[in-house]
């Protein structure tokens, strides 16, 4: 049996995969209103706004070092099994939240949650670098990150949806079970790397090795020629830098969004779960377009003859001068409908530019080490994350989120340079003499 276009199917599930990522993650958000009525009913909104932060950053932190653990679980074990152990273990601790009854069974299952969901990212990572030839692999990661926007338009108001007929409690186990049934077509699918998969296409391995060579330094570099540092050789690069600083600032303006447009729209707006879901979803619409433009663009550009410098960092460039103006605009958005409106042209901007940012470990080494550094910077970028949630509660007091939305903006330049300066050229690294 043979099947046509085997790494799109690849693709596909690893989308669908964040899909249900980002359901699980955004559940908390979007009943917390309910869960904080019946679980701290006495406290101030003020104490319930930090009781949040305070999950909330538990969960980031377990993501961060979730990221280096399966970003080598992924280089140790390849994908196949590496998608299995994350997506199983997140599966059930988003189920095992309907037990929780108070602040510690809380971020104890947050942590479960976050280590295990962060092994969706550098698999991600790692799957490009193995089914895709270079030119592909931002459209690739622009179909993945995709997911992650049409899960948070799916979540929010599904959510708000299923709690007409389940507690919040039922919520998570149902959305727990979905998880779980995806390992069944993902086991059955990919059952080996390109190279030795028995249902791949003799044309399609053939486009898929040949166009993973470098064509711009040397064509005749096989895997076994590739460049495949060491975690303590991949932090002497200032290249490497580059990927761990541009991560770090750039990751937090989307989960300021992920953590905190529900809890936005019920201070600023007054609004509970059920007006949530009708608002909430449309700023990952921005989102999601963002994805298909970035990889789209940066497709166009390289077979326009652009090279891989240029093409990622315009598009890199280009998605963070897109946030700039709208972060700022947020500090005085007017109505909910132009805030949701302007959220949107953010997320649009963020997804433009993060396709590539998490291209470059693929661009910059050999696949044995793309985890490894794909693990490294997402840890970077969940301590920025964590470090901005942590701030919510006090730049935010009163109501007024003004402040916060202005550090987005000033992460975004520390993108973009991060990017141009740490990174002269993006092309393969050599060993250092």
């Amino acid at each position: 049996m043979e099947l046509k276009g085997l790494r799109w199917w690849v693709i596909a599930l690893i989308a669908l995969a964040t899909v249900i990522n980002y359901i699980d993650r955004s559940a908390l958000s979007v009943l917390w209103p309910d869960i904080v009525e019946e679980l701290f009913p006495d406290e101030t909104a003020l104490e319930r706004k930090q009781i949040y932060a305070n999950i909330s950053i538990v969960f980031i932190l377990s993501y961060a070092f979730g990221q280096a653990i399966f970003g080598k679980i992924f280089d140790w074990v390849g994908t196949r099994l590496g998608f299995v152990l994350s997506i199983g273990i997140w599966s059930i601790a988003t189920a095992l939240h309907a037990f929780a009854q108070g602040v510690l069974s809380f971020s104890i299952f947050r942590a479960i949650l976050g280590v295990a969901e962060a092994g969706n990212w550098p698999g991600a990572a790692k799957s490009n670098a193995d089914w895709f030839p270079t030119k592909e692999r931002a459209l690739a990661q622009g179909i993945f990150n995709s997911g992650a926007a049409i899960g948070g338009i799916i979540a929010i108001p599904m959510i708000a949806y299923l709690t007409v007929f389940f507690s919040w409690q039922g919520v998570f186990v149902v959305i727990g079970l979905v998880g779980l049934l995806w390992l069944i077509p993902w086991c059955i699918l990919v059952k080996a790397p390109p190279g030795t998969h028995p249902w791949i296409t003799a044309e399609e391995r053939e486009y898929i090795l040949t166009g993973q060579k470098n064509t711009e330094a040397d064509s005749e570099t096989s895997e076994e020629d590739e460049y495949n540092p060491t975690t303590g050789q991949i932090l002497k690069h200032k290249q490497s830098w580059g990927v761990i600083i541009a991560s770090a600032a750039i990751d937090p303006i989307w989960w300021l969004f992920v953590f905190w447009i529900p809890i936005y729209l019920n201070e600023v707006y007054q609004m509970d779960v059920k007006s949530i879901g009708i608002y909430g979803w449309v700023p990952y619409v921005g989102a999601m377009f963002g994805a298909w433009f970035g990889g789209l663009l940066a497709q166009n550009r390289l077979k326009a003859g652009w090279n891989t410098d240029k093409t990622r960092k315009l598009t890199i460039t280009l998605g963070c001068l897109i946030m700039l103006p709208a972060l700022l605009a947020m500090a005085n958005p007017g109505g909910p409908t132009a805030a949701v409106l302007i959220m949107a042209v953010i997320l649009f901007g963020f997804q433009t530019a993060i396709g590539n940012v998490q291209t470059l470990p693929s661009d910059l080494f050999g696949k044995k080490a793309v985890g490894t550094l794909s693990g490294l910077s997402g840890m970077a970028a969940k301590l920025g994350a964590l470090g901005l949630t942590a701030l919510v509660p006090i730049l935010t007091a009163g109501g007024n989120y003004a402040p916060a939305f202005i550090i987005g903006a000033s992460l975004a330049v520390t993108a973009i340079l991060a990017v141009w300066i740490l990174i002269p050229k993006i092309e393969p690294v050599k060993p250092k003499a």
